[in-house]
């Protein structure tokens, strides 16, 4: 799906984004408000090898994804319906280079009596950067191996669960991968 093929299916009026991983903490686009927001029918999954932003195709790295199953919070934001085309184009060359994801209208919850429909990239389970159900020591290496041109992959993950951790959430899964994967970065067994 291309920009210009989501664009017809949105909702009226503004748009709202979900971010589940590095959008919440560093979402690159201005916006008009921001919210957690809690998703039922997807989990959040370190399920995608990194070649580029956390990783190289040598040394992959292991960025998060939304999988199908169980429910996820993250954070959804808001961004003025004219802002749209040109926020969805950036994030399409953040997100969707290499088409591992699968972009998707979600319904995220919003407190406890609102509901919108955001954008969210879904894992494609049929990529050959997908990676399912990975072993915690096999993650956590990884994580700890995994450099590209947004940083080293351990502090994707240590911001994304300080950010999870800011808006009342823990992952105890996250937590032992991002414990294991700073034990192999400091020569600890």
């Amino acid at each position: 799906m291309t920009v210009a093929q989501l664009l017809p299916l949105l909702p009226p009026g503004d748009l709202w984004i979900f971010g589940y991983g590095s959008l919440m903490w560093s979402p690159g686009f201005r916006y008009r408000t921001e919210a957690p927001g809690f998703v039922f029918g997807y989990h959040r999954s370190l399920c995608i090898y990194s070649h580029r932003h956390r990783g190289t195709p040598e040394r992959p790295g292991l960025v998060l994804g939304l999988r199908r199953g169980g429910s996820c919070w993250g954070m959804a934001f808001r961004v003025a319906a004219s802002s749209a085309p040109a926020v969805l184009a950036s994030l399409w060359r953040r997100e969707m280079r290499n088409h591992v994801y699968q972009p998707r209208l979600i319904r995220v919850r919003l407190g406890r009596r609102r509901a919108v429909r955001a954008v969210a990239f879904v894992a494609d389970p049929r990529h050959q950067q997908y990676a399912c159900d990975l072993a915690l020591a096999q993650t956590a290496r990884l994580v700890a191996q995994g450099s590209g041109q947004r940083g080293h992959n351990l502090e994707y993950l240590h911001r994304t669960i300080a950010q999870m951790h800011a808006i009342g959430v823990r992952d105890p899964h996250l937590e032992q991968v991002l414990t294991s994967a700073r034990a192999l970065c400091s020569g600890a067994s």
